[in-house]
């Protein structure tokens, strides 16, 4: 059996010249909506394996947030601002389907 050419099923002639290339802004476009979708799907993942999660697991989500937030001294990079805020939301966004929420603890472990 002869191997198959790839230009075979390439368009030739007039409907070569038909044919338009996707423009870069719409591939990046689309790109940018599956970008979005996927990490809307990563969320709902990290939030649904938090709700299983034993506590220090989550003190843990809390300590790296806490982590990256900018220190004294230093400039705050907004973006790594609101990466440590969406963290610390994904914790109370899991214990809305956690047994016993975890939204009280998480302010009383803020206060002090």
């Amino acid at each position: 059996m002869a191997a198959r050419d790839p230009r075979a099923s390439a368009p030739r002639g007039k409907a070569r010249l038909l044919a338009k290339p996707v423009s870069a802004s719409m591939s990046s476009a689309t790109e940018c909506a599956q970008l979005r979708i996927r990490i809307i799907a990563l969320e709902n993942l990290v939030i649904a394996l938090l709700a299983q999660a034993p506590e220090r697991q989550l003190a843990l989500v809390r300590e790296m947030a806490a982590h990256i937030s900018p220190r004294p001294g230093f400039t705050a990079h907004r973006p790594t601002l609101h990466a440590a805020d969406e963290m610390r939301s994904l914790v109370v966004r899991a214990g809305r389907f956690r047994a016993a929420p975890i939204v009280h603890r998480l302010t009383q472990e803020d206060d002090s």
